[in-house]
């Protein structure tokens, strides 16, 4: 570190830092438009990512003195609230620091700027201080020392910010903008999605992982993956002496209590004496130093998971990810966690960040605080997708967005109310009835079963109580209201007709999900029946309980055809996800309501409340465009058959079974899927099944009826 560099000073006016390369003369035509050199042409080694030959020298290629430029100019701006002294440190490869104050030439307000040039700067990592206290910068780009999964079990690992200089080859990628009402979402955990050995992958619990996925995840036709916390955190919780998590550390793995600058001094509050009595717990009991699977904590929002990344810089194993994922028409929506504490501003800038240097197309907000306005307000954010949990009313005028509709929020108490329908509770029809139609004009609602908290949707119908002893908290942590039934046993059984009943129900709960208007969303390995094995809260679970098993059977694929069907039906068929909310009216006075409701006679549905049953028509003639199918959808959530009147149709229409829930999938028999002449039919306990109109062509000797998709019942 004897290097010398250009200290100078300047009054920044927002904190970060920020990094300008030079290359020597005979590298002037590599320049890109914006005046910076290009040092990394990383779209070679984004190919290699994508062929599956990635290798961790790549990035040490790209590394090399050849690469690096022959001067750096890099310019820090710390937002600091202290009398004490303060200012950068750069460490070298081998640890050794040197340290540059900060002056009052180069303060406005709390910010603090100092600007540093010469040759190799970039070759360090970085951290600030103030007085004794090491700070690593919250808005670092890339933070180094926490690559390896795990390896903080222990004691508190240190961190610094990566002065990263990396160049990456968008090829013209930009965010996808796919409607809302177009729209399907797919929640994963960037870990557990691949990590076990059946996913078939060769970088497991990656980005590269998802790239290797993207087969799967078009043929599955969902439109948006929406991933768990992937920004750089943490993951090993240390505890205290008595055993017990640190202050502020929930049964949910959440550390209320970090504080936003994580990295302290080395005068740590975990003394040395007590990391050894937690080295020596660890090694007699495993549950002593816990992995937050989930990353719901305080974290390093500026950077992408190093522990991630199979090629060693996060930074591109993210990029290339969302590329890829891009150019196979899926979108890229991020979840952040912020607890109380954090700034709004902070979170907008957090936001816009990943926006504009990851293409990101949406963000899913949970935490404390949240700037709904500012999110609103911000021009660079009015295409992104914001999923928050709820709004209040007096947010709606400013999250209206006439150009892109672009606000998300949680369906109200759609997956309780719906759980509890399924399984046969009663006065819930309204409930049900006003869920499966709401489609706010502000905002757009997510509509799902399931989710990375509480049960997996077929734990939902195979447990009753939830089994989270392996948590290590006496089974004390997690809801106690999952609104679930196990159809009879509880937890695994070989009993035919127990899961000829689970797989049903899992199909009816589907069918909830992808035939209410609003947007869909499937939580990774719920679409093929994946079980957590009754843990309703597997943040700790690093383990097959918390990651997805891609081993399938009969049960399994079955599961999986229904789902890849809803969905064909769905993208198909644009009445059954309007833009806009339907409103139970003929105004079109075509004879038909673009939504209507039905019962054991036509047009006359049963609201009391005692009602598990009732027939939903959605009219073709009211989407936009050319005409769609008409569809009836015939649900029954009691548990003994049920009969229900079709409404009678036009001379050159009738009625045509597509689809039941009791059916097992993929056989073609048409004479299952008949049209039906009568204007009553029955249907099955716990069943749903989805009618759709069909022209009768009226031909010499009769009518003849084009020919559908059948599928062999269940004997």
């Amino acid at each position: 570190m004897e290097k010398k560099w250009k200290v100078m000073y300047f009054q920044p006016e927002k904190p970060g830092t920020f990094i300008e390369e030079h290359k020597g003369a005979e590298n002037k035509a590599e320049t890109n438009k914006v005046g910076k050199s290009k040092v990394v042409d990383s779209s070679a080694v984004a190919n290699k990512v994508v062929a599956n030959k990635v290798e961790t020298s790549i990035m040490e290629d790209a590394r090399s003195e050849d690469n690096r430029p022959e001067r750096s100019t890099v310019k820090f701006a710390a937002n600091l609230l202290t009398n004490e002294d303060c200012g950068v440190i750069l460490y070298d490869r081998k640890g050794a620091q040197k340290r540059f104050p900060f002056h009052e030439k180069g303060k406005r307000g709390t910010l603090y700027g100092l600007e540093l040039q010469g040759e190799g700067i970039t070759d360090r990592t970085y951290n600030f201080y103030e007085g004794n206290q090491i700070i690593t910068d919250p808005y670092a780009k890339e933070v180094h020392g926490l690559e390896k999964w795990g390896a903080g079990r222990t004691r508190k690992r240190k961190t610094y910010g990566v002065l990263s200089w990396q160049d990456f080859d968008w090829q013209d990628d930009k965010p996808l903008m796919i409607p809302l009402e177009d729209s399907i979402f797919y929640g994963l955990n960037v870990r557990a999605f691949t990590m076990h050995k059946s996913s078939g992958v060769k970088d497991r619990g990656t980005f590269e992982g998802i790239v290797e996925k993207i087969p799967y995840l078009k043929e599955l036709g969902i439109t948006a993956v929406e991933l768990m916390p992937c920004y750089e955190y943490d993951e090993c919780m240390i505890e205290d002496r008595k055993g017990e998590m640190p202050e502020g550390q929930d049964n949910a793995g959440i550390n209320t209590s970090l504080p936003l600058h994580p990295e302290d001094s080395d005068e740590t509050a975990f003394s040395d004496v007590f990391l050894k009595q937690t080295a020596v717990k660890a090694g007699d009991r495993h549950e002593a130093v816990r992995l937050n699977c989930w990353g719901f904590q305080k974290g390093f929002y500026f950077s992408p998971k190093a522990a991630y990344s199979a090629v060693g810089s996060p930074v591109i194993s993210f990029k290339n990810m969302v590329r890829e994922l891009h150019k196979n028409g899926i979108e890229v929506i991020v979840q952040f966690y912020f607890p109380e504490g954090i700034r709004q501003l902070y979170m907008l800038d957090v936001v816009k960040h990943w926006v504009l240097e990851y293409h990101i197309d949406g963000v899913r907000i949970n935490g404390f605080g949240i700037p709904v306005r500012l999110l609103a307000e911000e021009p660079v954010l009015k295409n992104t997708k914001i999923w928050c949990e709820s709004y209040r009313d007096e947010d709606l005028p400013y999250i209206t967005n006439p150009v892109f509709k672009n606000f998300i929020a949680n369906n109200g108490n759609f997956r309780n109310d719906m759980r509890r329908f399924l399984k046969g509770d009663a006065n819930l029809m309204n409930q049900v009835v006003y869920y499966q139609r709401r489609n706010p004009a502000a905002y757009g609602v997510v509509n799902y079963m399931a989710d990375y908290d509480g049960f997996s949707l077929y734990d939902s119908v195979s447990y009753g109580n939830k089994h989270n002893e392996a948590n290590g908290e006496d089974n004390r942590d997690g809801t106690n209201d999952n609104f679930s039934w196990n159809c009879g046993v509880e937890g695994h059984t070989r009993r035919k007709a127990v899961l000829s009943l689970r797989q049903t129900q899992i199909k009816n709960a589907l069918s909830f999900v992808l035939l209410s208007q609003g947007i869909p969303f499937i939580f990774s390995g719920d679409e093929f029946g994946a079980t957590r094995n009754g843990n309703n809260n597997c943040y700790c679970q690093d383990n097959e309980t918390g990651w997805i098993n891609w081993k399938k059977n009969s049960f399994a694929n079955e599961i999986l055809a229904y789902v890849r069907f809803l969905v064909h039906l769905r993208r198909k068929h644009p009445i059954l996800h309007m833009k806009d909310e339907l409103k139970i009216m003929d105004y079109k006075g075509c004879g038909f309501p673009d939504l209507s409701y039905h019962g054991t006679e036509a047009w006359r549905p049963d609201f009391s409340y005692i009602s598990q049953v009732i027939g939903i028509v959605l009219c073709g003639q009211y989407a936009p465009g050319q005409e769609d199918d008409s569809f009836y959808i015939a649900c029954n959530m009691h548990w003994t058959p049920h009969k229900l009147a079709l409404p009678k149709l036009g001379k050159d229409k009738s009625w045509t079974k597509i689809a039941d829930t009791t059916f097992v999938w993929g056989q073609d028999v048409d004479e299952h899927n008949h049209i039906q002449d009568s204007s009553i039919i029955t249907i099955n306990g716990r069943n749903i099944a989805i009618f759709k109109t069909e022209k009768i062509i009226v031909q010499r000797g009769g009518p003849k009826r084009t020919p559908v998709r059948g599928r062999r019942q269940k004997k």
